[in-house]
């Protein structure tokens, strides 16, 4: 029931939002007023559909079992993307406005003007684990705008040992009596894959919406999980400094069908935000900040819990002085400080964010740099 629970909560959210987006219609032709909005084709009829929908996405995966969700079997996706989102501890629902958008709120991708891509490339645990990502945007049209975001999590060149073992004493155990054949050593890989289609679009002058399907696969040797997920985005800018985000990640509940014949659920996650901007010393400071609500009776690894219901907070501080330099700081929800530092240039962003695991430094430090590509030309902004 937990799935119907968090819809209720996004449907109720999408509603309100219309009744608010509608209340000018009085002032605006009609043809406008009864657009569409994503899914939801009325103000009356979007509760009714978003149910209908949810049930038939439920059916279709296969959720409608006993199973116990599992914890954790996402977590790849949650560690974040993009130099300028990492900086500032991840508190980025609110904020999202470039190729990473995909990611952090598909309807932050509606304010893009130009096609853009992104790649970053990040390096953890002394160079152990590899993490890459990339995303392409096109603006297409007034309004819409279409994304596609890649992003791998791998650890390279396993040894496999596993018929290496020269058994001398025919105990089936790996002892000193024993010995490896180094010609025999294979290697594999372990690499968590996700593929994210978004659509986003603009609703009226401040309210944007977004969708991702996303397609998942996780590989370990031989061993293989495929699943599809499904996320919702909102923002809304009820004044001209001030952003609100929602983003519902998994929203039906993610499965991951291995073919060993096991199978894991990633349950939803939202994530609500919020960024206001000041004009200060040149330049403007924004402070942001971020909750995440998980659902998988995260009682220890969390800030804060009510039952299985987990509480995870995200705050971030940037300056960017004139659209040149930017500095940030933020505090990320594994209670982790982190600092990002960016360039700006004509079509390009330089990014880059550090974090250290560990107080001894026992985990390494991480540096993520990203690069922003922008085609900004006439030729190529979207239509006004």
């Amino acid at each position: 029931m937990l799935e119907f629970v968090v819809l209720g909560v996004i449907s109720l959210a999408l509603c309100a939002f219309r009744r608010s987006a509608s209340q000018d219609c009085s002032s605006r032709p009609n043809s406008h007023c009864e657009r569409e909005f994503g899914l939801f084709h009325s103000f009356e009829g979007s509760m009714r559909r978003t149910v209908a929908l949810t049930m038939v996405l439920l059916a279709a995966c296969g959720l409608a079992t006993a199973q116990t969700i599992a914890k954790y079997a996402g977590e790849f996706m949650s560690i974040g993307v993009g130099g300028r989102a990492l900086g500032l501890g991840g508190a980025y629902t609110a904020l999202a406005s470039d190729a990473t958008a995909g990611y952090w709120n598909p309807s932050g991708l509606a304010r893009l003007e130009y096609p853009e891509f992104v790649l970053m490339h990040d390096e953890r645990f002394g160079n152990l684990i590899n993490y890459d990502f990339a995303a392409v945007v096109v603006p297409y049209g007034t309004d819409e705008t279409f994304g596609l975001s890649v992003m791998r999590l791998g650890v390279d060149g396993i040894p496999d040992t596993r018929n290496a073992m020269v058994d001398n004493n025919g105990n089936g155990i790996f002892d000193n009596a024993d010995r490896l054949d180094y010609d025999k050593i294979t290697y594999f890989n372990s690499a968590d894959w996700a593929l994210y289609l978004s659509y986003a679009s603009k609703y009226t002058s401040d309210l944007y919406y977004g969708v991702n399907i996303k397609f998942i696969r996780r590989t370990l040797a031989e061993y293989s999980a495929t699943g599809v997920g499904f996320d919702i985005g909102l923002l809304y800018s009820p004044l001209d400094d001030l952003f609100i985000g929602l983003n519902a990640q998994d929203i039906t509940t993610t499965l991951l069908a291995w073919n060993t014949g096991r199978n894991e659920l990633v349950s939803p996650t939202l994530k609500f935000g919020a960024a206001y901007f000041f004009d200060v010393f040149g330049g403007r400071l924004a402070p942001t900040v971020d909750v995440d609500l998980r659902f998988e009776n995260r009682q220890f690894a969390s800030t804060a819990n009510l039952g299985p219901i987990s509480l995870d907070p995200h705050a971030g501080l940037e300056f960017d002085f004139k659209k040149t330099v930017a500095v940030r700081v933020g505090y990320s929800d594994v209670k982790q400080l982190t600092v990002g530092a960016g360039l700006h240039l004509r079509k390009l962003d330089i990014d880059y964010s550090f974090a250290r695991f560990g107080k001894n430094d026992d985990l390494g430090d991480t540096h993520r740099i990203s690069l922003r590509f922008l085609l900004q030309e006439d030729r190529f902004a979207r239509p006004r």
